[in-house]
């Protein structure tokens, strides 16, 4: 049996009151927070407000019809959603009524895994963390509490643990997730790529996505883009083992080999080189190292990528050839969930090498100089500050690391070297589904004096928790402002829309009441948020009463292509795009990416591959009851020559066994020509195993449970999780 499911987790009695009849029974917020709707109003009224379904953060605006909220949409001046939100976000009232929502604090009352908690005041909560905090402060310093956090909604809890004199804090989405995609693109142009991208989608005349699932990877933006790019005709190449809802709108789909990427992107590189097919003008201008970067790939022909990548080298040419035709306005999608094998950044770098052959970097339809809108800061007291180094990487193991890496933090915890981690804070991430290798975060966990979770629900990592604090969903909380970085400057706001159903708090409130406790409350000079959203506008020159009425400022139009008279800076040591890289060569690494082959799978095993659905974001959703009524239960992807031979049907339910023993909870097969035969695949997020989130409890099955192997990437330190094989369990 697996970590998980050897392993109590928390049982308590669950909210199980329907949405509809919580929607007609919001009960009075608690003591010491503004009541929302404090009347009930007939008739519909509109409040903007920005989505927390996902990171995009689209703006929006939701409705309540007769004091009731109703539904939500996109925000018709918002650059990110143009009016239309993706079918997460419009699900996102969801959230508010789900019944499996943590509604109150509570405390541990017996040994990890006992699963005996009690419901606590909010000011018992915090008096325990608080006191807690002081004698770990105390005893082993500020250092030795760390955060895990994922979201904007982290920020306020951020500068409460700063000011406190914590140093440490992680986040899965560098590690886990984007992380070698930023460093490769910062080594080679000297920039990162951003969230949200700066994919000039719409613009393009031909994109290439590599292992990027637009179309269900529903990023708001990027999948109107991607239709629109559709709509001009543009060319649409797409590599993947799985033939994905882009492949189905690709002129030329190559189902590639799993851990074969780097190859047949230096076969693509040498095409269009040897061929002089590259922009010869923009790499003059703004190249260096270019002639030791042609010699370098001069081998990496399509003849010597075929038996790697299983791709015929006419296609591989004819692909190469098509890119160039279209320069600069060829889009070789950086992707976003980057970690794969461990050779991550180097893959990642090459797809930045490739756009810059192709002069993509700063060109309309490639990737543009994206523009934002700063407000100034809040005036706060300066931050404690400590004479120790953080420890997510000592000694600079990884030397690229450009963020703290989440599995340092935990292998620091572990072995409490090079000093001991002694409590984690962690915010809406699930680091039980968000880690690799569930028994490693768990081993961490026990070291611990203090765990706490903040969360709307009652996640894997909320069952391990000394303390779980409830917190208001996005529909019924202030955030900070959303000033993302896009083609044009703007900023929204994100403000209460009802009122949360139980004791549930806002993070600032949460933030705020936990500094005082620590004896931290002059770092906290405003009352409430709306004087410090107030102060950071009138700043400005901007009124908050306006932008609460109104949601979105949207700045003045600025330049943001090379076209339009962008000067492009690049920060390398050499102040130019780096296509031969001296910093890696004198920190012993592959100045120019090379392939070396991954592991097989054993005989009988299929390399595990995972993905998202347009419906879900992660292990975040699965409670949401409009959601979970779209996309109920993830499948497992098993080519059907492979099911023939196995005697496995469509629908059936098989559970999967990995290389290490781990044995998956049951799912249901999908046979399809749509794989390749090495590989399956799985939507990330499901098979539920806290007992809190009854509405997915047990539904599917979990591919965090079968990541027990990670490869780490050796420039920045990120996880490559494709690394391990199933095969199949037919007897459930």
């Amino acid at each position: 049996m697996n970590a998980i499911s050897r392993r109590k987790f928390l049982k308590l009695t669950g909210y199980t009151i329907g949405a509809a009849a919580a929607a007609s029974s919001l009960t009075p917020v608690i003591k010491g927070a503004k009541k929302i709707n404090k009347e009930k109003v007939k008739g519909i009224q509109t409040i903007p407000t920005y989505c927390d379904i996902c990171f995009w953060k689209c703006s929006a605006i939701a409705y309540l019809k007769d004091g009731e909220l109703w539904k939500i949409e996109g925000h018709p001046n918002d650059p990110l959603s143009k009016g239309r939100l993706c079918p997460r976000g419009t699900g996102g009232i969801g959230a508010h009524f789900d019944p499996d929502r943590l509604r109150s604090p509570l405390i541990r009352t017996r040994e990890r895994g006992e699963e005996k908690w009690k419901e606590v005041t909010w000011d018992e909560a915090l008096s325990y963390i608080a006191k807690k905090m002081n004698k770990i402060k105390e005893q082993y310093g500020a250092e030795s509490v760390a955060s895990f956090s994922h979201g904007i909604g982290g920020n306020f809890l951020k500068h409460t643990l700063k000011a406190y004199g914590a140093i440490n804090f992680g986040a899965p989405s560098f590690a886990q997730c984007r992380g070698p995609r930023d460093v490769g693109f910062e080594l080679t142009v000297g920039d990162s790529i951003g969230s949200p991208e700066r994919t000039d989608i719409e613009n393009s005349k031909c994109l290439v996505l590599i292992g990027s699932h637009l179309g269900e990877n529903m990023h708001n933006s990027q999948a109107q883009e991607f239709a629109k790019a559709i709509e001009n005709d543009a060319t649409i190449i797409v590599v993947d083992p799985r033939f994905s809802t882009a492949a189905s709108k690709a002129k030329y789909y190559l189902p590639i080999k799993p851990g074969t990427d780097i190859a047949l992107l230096l076969a693509w590189m040498n095409v269009i080189v040897s061929e002089k097919l590259y922009n010869i003008d923009y790499v003059t201008k703004y190249g260096f190292g270019f002639e030791q970067f042609a010699a370098e790939i001069s081998s990496y022909t399509p003849e010597w990528a075929y038996p790697e990548t299983g791709i015929d080298p006419d296609l591989i040419r004819k692909t190469a050839r098509t890119m160039a035709m279209y320069k600069p306005a060829t889009l070789v999608h950086p992707g976003r969930h980057t970690t794969w094998y461990g050779d991550d950044t180097q893959r990642s770098r090459a797809i930045a090498l490739l756009n810059a052959l192709l002069g993509s970097w700063g060109s309309k339809g490639g990737l543009f100089f994206p523009v934002s809108y700063s407000l100034p800061p809040y005036p706060y007291p300066a931050y404690p500050t400590s004479t120790k180094e953080k420890l997510d990487n000592p000694g600079k193991k990884y030397p690229f690391a450009s963020e703290e890496i989440t599995t340092g933090i935990r292998e620091a915890t572990i072995t409490g070297k090079p000093y001991p981690i002694k409590s984690w804070i962690v915010y809406s991430t699930n680091l039980i589904f968000a880690l690799p290798n569930i028994d490693e975060t768990i081993k961490a966990i026990q070291n611990l004096d203090l765990l706490v979770v903040v969360d709307t629900i009652g996640s894997e990592i909320a069952g391990w928790a000394d303390v779980v604090l409830p917190e208001s969903v996005y529909l019924e909380r202030h955030d900070d402002f959303n000033m993302s970085p896009f083609k044009q400057p703007f900023f929204s706001i994100r403000q209460p829309v009802v009122d949360p159903p139980g004791d549930q708090k806002p993070n600032w409130w949460i933030a705020k009441k936990l500094a005082e406790k620590l004896g931290l409350g002059n770092y906290f000079p405003w009352n409430d948020v709306e004087e410090y959203l107030d102060y950071r506008l009138k700043a400005g020159g901007l009124s908050l009463a306006k932008l609460k009425k109104e949601g979105v400022f949207v700045g003045e139009k600025k330049p943001i292509y090379i076209e339009e008279g962008v000067v492009p800076e690049f920060g390398t040591p050499s102040g130019k795009i780096e296509f031969y890289s001296p910093q890696l060569l004198q920190a012993g690494f592959d100045p120019v990416p090379k392939f070396t082959k991954v592991e097989e799978p054993p005989t009988g095993y299929f390399r595990l591959l995972y993905g998202r659905i347009p419906v879900h974001s992660f292990s975040r959703t699965q409670t949401n009851r409009i959601l979970m009524d779209m996309y109920g239960e993830n499948e497992v992807w098993v080519n059907q020559d492979i099911a023939d031979k196995w005697g496995i049907k469509n629908d059936q339910y098989i559970k999967l066994k990995n290389q290490d023993g781990v044995i998956s909870n049951k799912v249901k097969l999908k046979t399809t020509e749509r794989i390749r035969p090495d590989c399956v695949y799985m939507i990330h997020g499901f098979g539920h195993t806290s007992k809190m989130l009854k509405g997915a409890y047990g539904k599917g099955a979990s591919d965090s449970e079968l990541i027990t192997r990670y490869k780490t990437d050796p420039l920045m330190g990120g996880t490559g999780m494709n690394v391990n094989f199933v095969t199949f369990e037919t007897e459930v």
